[in-house]
């Protein structure tokens, strides 16, 4: 549900730590490590060292495969940790402290056979510390916030979003810095080590938006230390048709009468709601006009169960307290129910029919193909009789965003 998987962010952090390591070398790589090089056979090649032997190193790059790299006796061998931006803090090391899965930069001379370079110098960073660092961010993402962009404020720096939900809206204003990563999802994909550098200017209400940094006491500021963000379709509407080869599902538009096709990817995150909890969801769509009214036992709820509809997404899927970070929501509301939807079993197409309703977060899709599905959810027939104008396709739009932590593709 959420835009970037776990593979893909750890790409994405690999090459962050690799932008780093060149970075430091440009920045403050002492020049006698460099001397002697001659700028047409000069070699920098980053990746993860495959295997060690001698003072040969084997080094998977990150463009160009393999290559050996030989590490010259005055060669200056260097650590430092993931983050850091100079080399005043970096600690001399022995070759011998290189363990495979360490990501280095190596700078020297290219050998004749365009394979093997001489190094002079090799700034390390060590798996275990890039480990930690990714763990630590994926935490800071758990506990940062998402929304929709409502305004964005050049002058002050910042970002008004909203957290649509079931039942409150919470607004949150996103601060940011100079030293504010910002980036932006490609028009068709999902995939977050697709995203690219961005400016605020770039950002527009209606957006999508992660960021994990420091929050205030209250949760409705964050000053942002990294922020990820996409212009995305919510849809609702009905299934028109299934064409299973081509792998794409019609359907028409709730909001606009329209046709439109989506189609679903390997990454594309499919469930279909239970009917007890779809009806909940209904209940609390409808406010307490409407759950009074529901007849008990229809799958509304009577007066009396007001608490039970506040959780209903912790009842339907054994869910616990809502997510760290979003505290002050109800069960039920964003965090709760992207655990229920985590755990709901995945559907296919062949479990779908024309004529079933369903909500959609898909990309805005290229010029010449049509929106690829983040998320699908089937089976929310009453969400949307709840709804009439539509606007409930919108709550799954902070969920899409989700944690940026664990799981599957669509999580940043």
């Amino acid at each position: 549900m959420e835009i970037c998987n776990l593979k893909s962010r750890r790409a994405l952090l690999q090459g962050m730590a690799c932008v780093a390591l060149g970075a430091l070398a440009f920045a403050a790589l002492p020049a006698a490590a460099l001397s002697g090089q001659a700028a047409s056979n000069a070699a920098r090649p980053v990746g993860t060292i495959k295997s060690i032997s001698g003072n040969n190193i084997v080094l998977t790059t990150d463009n160009s495969g393999d290559v050996t790299v030989v590490v010259q006796e005055a060669a200056k061998l260097v650590r430092v940790e993931p983050g850091q931006k100079d080399l005043k803090e970096a600690v001399p090391i022995a070759l011998k402290e290189l363990l495979p899965g360490d990501r280095v930069l190596v700078r020297g001379q290219l050998g004749e056979d365009g394979k093997t370079v001489l190094a002079t110098a090799v700034i390390a960073m060590k798996k275990a510390s890039i480990a930690e660092k990714q763990a630590h961010e994926r935490e800071e993402w758990r506990q940062g916030t998402a929304g929709l962009v409502s305004s964005v404020d050049p002058a002050a720096n910042s970002i008004h979003i909203t957290q649509p939900g079931i039942g409150e809206k919470k607004t949150v204003t996103i601060h940011l810095t100079k030293d504010t990563v910002v980036r932006r999802y490609a028009p068709d994909s999902i995939k977050f080590d697709d995203a690219k550098p961005a400016t605020l200017e770039q950002i527009k209400s209606g957006d999508q938006l992660r960021a994990r940094g420091t929050r205030s006491a209250d949760g409705s500021e964050l000053t942002a230390a990294e922020i990820v963000c996409g212009t995305f379709r919510n849809i609702a509407g009905t299934i028109s048709s299934i064409d299973t080869s081509a792998n794409t599902i019609t359907l028409q538009e709730l909001a606009t009468k329209k046709s439109v096709t989506v189609r679903i990817i390997a990454d594309s995150q499919v469930r279909k709601l239970p009917l007890p909890m779809a009806q909940r969801i209904a209940a609390r769509l409808r406010g307490p006009a409407g759950d009074s009214q529901a007849p008990s036992g229809s799958g509304g709820a009577s007066p009396n169960t007001t608490q039970g509809q506040r959780s209903a997404g912790t009842q339907a899927s054994g869910a616990g307290q809502p997510v760290s970070g979003e505290s002050g929501r109800s069960a039920g509301g964003g965090g709760d129910f992207q655990q229920a939807f985590n755990r709901m079993p995945a559907a296919t197409l062949s479990d779908f029919q024309k004529g079933d309703a369903v909500m959609i977060v898909a990309t805005e899709g290229g010029p010449n193909g049509a929106p690829s599905v983040i998320t699908l959810l089937g089976g929310v027939e009453p969400i949307l009789q709840a709804s009439p104008n539509s606007s409930a396709s919108s709550i799954l739009s902070p969920w899409s965003l989700g944690d940026a932590s664990d799981g599957e593709a669509g999580n940043p």
